[in-house]
């Protein structure tokens, strides 16, 4: 009985225990949902304020020379002089190579030598014609020696033009023989030495680059391209070339391809830069950027705010009495933190900082300001 009487006893012991379980548990669990629903969230809120926010584009580019030119000869020949040295800068006119000449200086000579005497023979052929009329006209030579006479004039002004032309022809071949720079710009490597043979067709004897302007090329999505074209019609639309260490130089845009590349949607364009102090270097890379156009009266907030959903973007709102509800909006641009959105209006007031804890319906307050700093503290008390 007595073993009875204690399975007994136990049994109520247990029960007793999960009666009082039953009716405190839900009770608790219940103040700490009301809790968690009465509780306040602190976060950082900012207004949505309407402004002007220049939509910009960036771009990787990269350097290129403003003009470009291939040194090479005329004719094959030998190089007698080389007359710069590699990397030197160059001016438009400057002498580069002189070539072996002496072919070339017998050829004008010779050419020159046949003017002379066709000369002297037109001189002869002019006064015997001249004879030859007087005597015509005295009746003592007939008609055919005049027009003998008249025909070796013209037949040696023929040859005398032609002889002229070929000591021109030999002149531009022997002035072919120094070279000299077409533009002004940076030599590359020279790739002659005296004595080495010169081919026209062959490896060029030095390439100069123009890298005072120098221009950057790079592309842009192609539905940016009515914009860019509307809003600066009279073209230099600026554009801004971010360098290593933050340095930023600014250009102007001059080149917009003729057709768009059909399978990365972009057209590429080049902008032209002052480049004295060498900064910009032709094959290296650099960031771009450009305004291509402005949106007027846009509803701006702190991108930060923007919350992004499985399916759509949001922000939170806070209304007066403190709580806060989700807004859908449309993300037009982001613009050094600043988003341009849609779907919201100017004034309201949203969540900058704390939207992580927040759910619609919830209860905030704004954050206090940062306490000043110990320096300042102590100034205050002195």
């Amino acid at each position: 009985m007595h073993a009875r009487q204690k399975h007994f006893f136990l049994g109520l012991a247990i029960l007793g225990i999960g009666a009082v379980v039953y009716m405190f548990w839900p009770k608790q669990s219940n103040s700490g949902k009301q809790q968690a629903r009465t509780s306040v969230q602190t976060v950082k809120t900012g207004l949505a304020e309407k402004k002007s926010i220049p939509i910009t584009i960036h771009a990787n580019g990269y350097v290129v020379a403003f003009n470009t030119v291939e040194v090479r000869p005329q004719t094959q020949n030998i190089v007698r002089g080389v007359h710069v040295r590699e990397g030197q800068d160059v001016r438009a006119g400057q002498l580069l190579f002189t070539l072996d000449q002496r072919t070339d200086i017998s050829n004008v000579e010779r050419s020159q030598a046949q003017v002379a005497s066709d000369r002297a023979e037109l001189i002869e052929a002019e006064a015997a014609y001249k004879r030859n009329q007087e005597l015509f006209a005295k009746r003592f030579v007939s008609q055919a020696v005049v027009d003998t006479a008249r025909a070796r004039v013209e037949a040696l002004r023929g040859n005398l033009q032609a002889n002229q032309a070929a000591v021109k022809s030999s002149s531009v071949a022997l002035s072919n023989n120094k070279i000299t720079a077409s533009i002004s710009g940076r030599l590359g490597a020279i790739n002659v030495h005296p004595g080495s043979l010169a081919q026209p067709g062959g490896m060029p004897m030095v390439i100069i680059s123009q890298i005072d302007p120098i221009a950057v090329s790079f592309s842009v999505p192609e539905r940016e391209l009515g914009h860019i074209m509307a809003n600066y019609r009279g073209g230099g639309a600026p554009v801004v070339a971010e360098l290593s260490g933050g340095q930023e130089l600014e250009g102007k845009l001059f080149f917009i391809d003729n057709a768009a590349d059909a399978q990365s949607g972009t057209i590429r364009m080049k902008a032209q830069f002052n480049n004295t102090d060498r900064r910009l270097w032709p094959g290296t890379f650099v960031n771009v950027r450009m305004v291509a156009r402005t949106l007027p009266d846009a509803v701006a907030i702190p991108s930060q705010a923007i919350v992004t959903g499985p399916d759509e973007r949001f922000v939170y709102v806070v209304q007066p009495d403190n709580t806060v509800r989700k807004q859908k909006v449309e993300v037009l641009t982001v613009e050094d933190g600043q988003a341009a959105v849609g779907g919201l209006a100017a004034g309201a007031r949203v969540v900058v900082e704390g939207t992580q804890n927040l759910r619609p319906n919830s209860k905030v307050k704004e954050a206090d300001a940062a306490p000043p700093a110990e320096s300042e503290k102590k100034s205050a008390a002195a």
